[in-house]
């Protein structure tokens, strides 16, 4: 089997809005894997848009979030995902079985100001570091 036959992990994201934690999460996946893993983020109610604190907070790291869009979580999604992290929106994600879960607790940045949302994206950026490493046999 030659590497290019191998699938990527794939992994989503989901919060209740889609708006801040689970958008810098894919943000960060996104750049930090270099395309070695498929991201997806979705919200169970999603926003109307991306909280601005947060695409501020990424774009101070260089990273540009100001196209994403908050989107609807579908079964879909979950089903072709290999790991489902989930940020506080507890009841109203599905499961199946077989699938890795992980529900990250993070401060929920709604309505917070750029300061406060800095550690939150500190956070996720850490959580996302060690999940590559766990998702991708190179980085081992």
């Amino acid at each position: 089997m030659t590497t290019d036959s191998v699938k990527k992990p794939s992994v989503l994201f989901v919060c209740v809005h889609n708006a801040g934690r689970s958008q810098m999460a894919a943000a960060f996946l996104t750049t930090l894997s270099q395309g070695a893993i498929e991201v997806r983020s979705a919200g169970s109610q999603p926003a109307d848009k991306v909280n601005p604190a947060a695409v501020e907070a990424m774009a101070e790291l260089g990273i540009d979030m100001s196209a994403e869009i908050p989107k609807v979580l579908t079964t879909e999604a979950v089903k072709e995902s290999d790991v489902v992290i989930t940020m506080g929106c507890g009841d109203e994600c599905p499961y199946f079985p077989g699938k890795r879960y992980e529900d990250w607790v993070l401060e929920d940045p709604a309505g917070q100001g750029v300061d406060a949302v800095r550690p939150i994206r500190d956070d996720i950026k850490t959580r996302i570091e060690k999940l590559i490493t766990s998702l991708t046999p190179a980085a081992k």
